[in-house]
């Protein structure tokens, strides 16, 4: 497994500075944003290091080789089951164009969420599920790509409160998810972290799951035990989780690695870095790579 980290958390940096600070610090690789050209529309988006739109394929590969950095994937986590059917289009129209950069690229994995309407039930979002993402995945085998799908709730803000902004968030809507659209090049991006929270074993699913697990997020998350008991498991989340740095929270990241090594998983796991503690500054943040990477690396190899 390599060892890397979403590329978000620096967002301010160019892309040459992200690599070079991941060659510096002993990272070999980075899952890079691709966010269109904009206002954030939440906390952890908005961010391009590359922009598709303006593709230089070969001077991105000499950049790549120059640093002997790997790019993970690209990432782009919008909502393209919005019910606001303006936004769905155009965050679909720019995935299209991501995928479209990966294979230009020669880089094997796009990672995105599936959407959702936070007001309708899973039953409900699924005809819309369908009608996007069938194309999208054709699209996506067509080009050589695979799209791993993160599976977060995305229930972080009120208006997500309580359906949440993506389907893709347990092993039971996996299954259906992969039987209604049962291409190769649909799977996972795997973050044990949403599942902690939601009191789903994170390591028993890898082995249900391995050929579908496409990319890893290391993320961790922090259960606030009085808080649980104070609010319970109805209430909105934030009031008792925290994402934390991994080592930081409550996922035991050596039995957690081991069990995707036990899967054959050899693919590269990204640290995310969502732990506020470490954001008041751009040095904080870059220490908490630091910190992440000096965790991880005792189960990795590099």
């Amino acid at each position: 497994m390599k060892l890397g980290f979403v590329s978000t958390i620096l967002g301010e940096l160019s892309l040459e500075e992200v690599l070079e600070f991941a060659a510096k610090t002993g990272y070999s690789s980075v899952e890079v944003m691709c966010w269109p050209p904009g206002k954030a529309e939440r906390r952890y988006s908005g961010v391009s290091h590359i922009d598709v739109n303006q593709l230089d394929v070969g001077s991105l590969k000499e950049l790549f080789a120059k640093h002997g950095v790997m790019i993970s994937g690209l990432g782009y986590y919008p909502n393209p089951l919005s019910s606001d059917r303006d936004e769905a289009e155009t965050t679909v129209t720019h995935l299209h164009q991501v995928i479209d950069a990966a294979s230009e690229l020669g880089i094997p994995v796009v990672n995105s969420f599936v959407g959702r309407d936070p007001t309708l039930s899973v039953e409900a979002n699924w005809p819309r599920f369908l009608e996007t993402w069938r194309p999208l995945i054709d699209h996506a085998e067509q080009k050589g790509i695979k799209i791993g799908i993160e599976n977060c709730p995305m229930l972080f803000t009120l208006d997500e409160w309580p359906g949440g902004k993506n389907l893709a968030t347990t092993p039971a809507i996996w299954r259906k998810m992969f039987e209604a659209i049962p291409s190769p090049a649909f799977g996972l991006n795997f973050d044990p972290s949403h599942l902690i929270w939601q009191q789903i074993d994170y390591i028993a699913p890898l082995a249900e799951f391995r050929d579908r697990i496409f990319h890893v997020h290391a993320k961790d998350a922090r259960i606030e035990k009085k808080a649980l008991d104070d609010h319970g498991v109805l209430s909105y989340p934030k009031l008792w989780h925290t994402p934390k740095l991994p080592g930081l929270g409550d996922i035991r990241w050596g039995p957690f690695l081991g069990a995707l090594a036990d899967i054959g998983y050899d693919g590269h796991v990204a640290v995310e870095v969502e732990d506020r503690a470490f954001e008041g500054s751009l040095e904080k943040r870059k220490e908490a790579l630091v910190i992440s990477g000096r965790h991880l690396i005792q189960f990795l190899g590099g």
